[in-house]
């Protein structure tokens, strides 16, 4: 899998960025801007992101001779791949193309469910995190938490993978409006994650939390903060683009803090 996170090229509005409290909430009947976009565009991330995974556990398993298992999880995992279109013809012997979304979503979440009530381990913690964004796609917040708690319990510190259980971890959290447990697993988004994957998006739901929380001072100077700490990120874009909206709402913006000089003396002195 790549380790980029791909570049947000649908530009979020100033009427769907102006409502924080409804910013990210995972409801099943709207979901707002960002989210269903974050997950339509890191979708066909999470899709080879599982895969790989999905590769890395067969060969796990497959090492321990259990081949039921190996194929089982194969299988389960297929539905992520397949395509939806609302005109799809079914046609004798291809894929199964899903009509909806939330019909896609429900088979995932039925065949990965299955899984893993027949198997446990490491198979099943790797069921849990495409289980785990199913779920949070249907507004199944306290279901999705369960999931993406499984997967984080067994995967190490340098998992490409533990970012994206813990964003989604914040996300079932947030939907819960439990925002001080949001903003803890997005705080340990930002400690843990070092790659260029995701970068930036631990600080800048930190952000966003501040803001919902009402701690708006707070909340401008994690997003200024962005710009020098992730530059270039689709964070740091985001960042901009949430502050240009709070200006816009009549929020005092302070200057941004220039960056540190990497040596000593002050910028520009010459010592």
């Amino acid at each position: 899998m790549r380790n980029v996170r791909p570049p947000m090229s649908d530009k979020l509005s100033r009427k769907e960025l102006k409502a924080p409290d409804e910013f990210q909430k995972l409801g099943a009947q709207a979901l707002p801007f960002f989210v269903q976009h974050q997950k339509t565009i890191v979708g066909s991330i999470i899709i080879f992101v599982v895969v790989g995974l999905g590769v890395f556990s067969i060969q796990y398993l497959g090492q321990r001779g259990d081949e039921k298992a190996n194929a089982d999880l194969g299988a389960a995992l297929r539905d992520l791949s397949r395509e939806v279109s609302a005109s799809a013809v079914p046609e004798p012997n291809q894929p199964v193309v899903f009509k909806t979304e939330a019909e896609k979503n429900a088979a995932v979440i039925k065949s990965l469910t299955e899984f893993r009530a027949k198997n446990s381990g490491k198979a099943a913690a790797t069921a849990a995190l495409p289980l785990g964004h199913a779920l949070l796609r249907e507004g199944k917040s306290q279901e999705a938490l369960t999931a993406f708690d499984d997967y984080l319990k067994g995967s190490p510190a340098s998992d490409p993978l533990r970012p994206t259980a813990l964003e989604g971890r914040g996300y079932a959290l947030e939907a819960k409006k439990d925002y001080d447990g949001a903003l803890s697993a997005f705080d340990q988004l930002a400690k843990e994650n070092t790659a260029e994957f995701m970068k930036g998006m631990g600080l800048y739901h930190r952000a966003r939390m501040l803001l919902l929380q009402g701690k708006t001072d707070e909340g401008v100077k994690q997003l200024q903060q962005l710009e020098q700490s992730a530059p270039g990120s689709s964070a740091a874009r985001l960042a901009v683009e949430r502050i240009g909206v709070l200006a816009s709402q009549g929020v005092k913006i302070p200057e941004a803090p220039k960056p540190t000089a990497m040596f000593g003396g002050d910028a520009g002195s010459g010592t």
